[in-house]
């Protein structure tokens, strides 16, 4: 893009367009800076001038591929485009920026940052999670790789698969970069990958409890979902932006989102198994965010909905697919959705005749121990917490080291429990 068209949209004119929520505007306003007529956008879009005036004046967005369409074809970015149809909060191609907090701000300052890492007890080289916000303070750079972009995306997901976050972390920012860079074909699939890209950078952020930078990718994610057009990549989008609003205290907003997101992929008729388990990851998701907001009985319905839609998925989700639900996968939800209502009997209960081989990853097996040693914390007894915080240090040592939660748990144990079997091996392992 040309310095001259790309100063346009960071105009005071476009930031008045995105904040009067005016998409239609920035279609005219990109027409007329290459100096078409409307006829002639019509003629490239395949439609009349008179419908290119009524996209231009109207609101309210009534078509929305015909708009991405158009907008795509006069220049307009996609952050610029996704924020006047109100689907994200920047207000201009600029560094994403989110709600100010105290904990947000001391990541601000390069020191602190590092207070924080050490404070938090994190395995993870400060080296690394200072590189992906350094990432995040733009668009990155693409690595020169010539791997293709869906080939990448799926390493880097098999690395969270594996629980190598570490190794995760030090890729990200340059397959965030070589997204970006595909996504100037501007086409469905390659912001579809973008927002996929971002989605599993908030996965990660997410996992070892950096939800301000989390919230960063989480926006990003949403953006380029909408921009794609794919209601699969949206949901996915939704469902990772709702996990960090509900970690940063913001419950109401994130059941809002994420059954808006269940709404829109319900709308799909899930005639596809893809369609039928992102519903069912959804349902799963409104029912654990009802559940740590203290809302039993939504939690509980949504928990038993999520169990009925996922009768007609495999026992084993196939390869590749984006929500990898399945019947047991629902009794693990289970299992938390009673762990955060402080049921821990119940939690037990639910998670009774769940077995690491009912998971296709690393990563999911050893959630499962994870989720039930939860349970046995809760639940007050620490030899059972032990016994299975070691089958998921054996099976993905990531998920026992790298998530603060966790670690706490170690830590708990390590203090008050030292003598327990298991503990001292979990304590070296963890490094507590």
């Amino acid at each position: 893009m040309l310095v001259a068209e790309w100063d346009i949209w960071a105009s005071r004119r476009v930031r008045e367009l995105v904040e009067s929520r005016y998409p239609g505007g920035l279609v005219r306003l990109g027409r007329l800076h290459r100096g078409w007529r409307q006829a002639d956008l019509g003629a490239r879009i395949g439609c009349s001038a008179s419908t290119v005036s009524r996209l231009e004046s109207s609101t309210r967005v009534n078509d929305m591929v015909l708009l991405r369409t158009a907008a795509a074809v006069v220049g307009v970015p996609a952050p610029v485009l996704a924020a006047a149809c109100g689907f994200t909060v920047v207000t201009a191609p600029a560094p994403t920026r989110v709600a100010r907090d105290a904990s947000c701000d001391a990541e601000e300052d390069p020191m602190r940052r590092r207070t924080l890492l050490a404070a938090a007890g994190t395995a993870l080289p400060a080296s690394l999670l200072l590189a992906v916000d350094d990432a995040l303070a733009g668009t990155p750079a693409p690595s020169g790789s010539s791997m293709p972009p869906g080939a990448r995306l799926a390493a880097a997901r098999r690395r969270f698969d594996a629980g190598q976050h570490a190794a995760l972390l030090s890729e990200l920012p340059g397959l965030l970069g070589d997204a970006h860079d595909a996504a100037r074909s501007r086409t469905d699939l390659d912001y579809a990958r973008l927002s996929a890209g971002y989605t599993l950078a908030t996965q990660v952020l997410v996992k070892v409890g950096r939800h301000c930078r989390a919230r960063i990718t989480a926006d990003r994610a949403t953006t380029y979902a909408a921009v794609s057009g794919s209601p699969l990549a949206s949901a996915a989008a939704a469902r990772e932006l709702a996990i960090v609003l509900r970690h940063q205290d913001q419950a109401a907003s994130a059941q809002r989102l994420v059954l808006g997101a269940a709404g829109g992929v319900e709308a799909t008729g899930l005639r596809t198994g893809a369609q039928a388990a992102a519903y069912a990851q959804m349902l799963c998701t409104t029912s654990y965010t009802a559940a740590r907001a203290g809302d039993r009985g939504q939690a509980l319905a949504m928990i038993e909905e999520a169990r009925r839609a996922a009768r007609r998925l495999p026992a084993m989700p196939p390869a590749g697919r984006l929500f990898r639900i399945s019947p047991a996968a629902v009794d693990l939800y289970a299992v938390g959705v009673h762990w955060a209502l402080g049921d821990a009997g119940a939690a037990l209960q639910a998670g009774r005749d769940l077995r690491a081989d009912q998971f296709p990853t690393a990563e999911r097996k050893s959630r499962m121990h994870t989720d039930l040693a939860r349970a046995w914390w809760q639940f007050g007894r620490p030899e059972q917490t032990a016994r299975e915080l070691l089958a998921a240090l054996r099976v993905s040592p990531g998920e026992v080291r790298d998530r603060p939660a966790i670690r706490k748990i170690v830590d708990g144990l390590s203090t008050r429990h030292s003598r327990t079997a298991g503990v001292t091996e979990l304590a070296q392992a963890v490094g507590v």
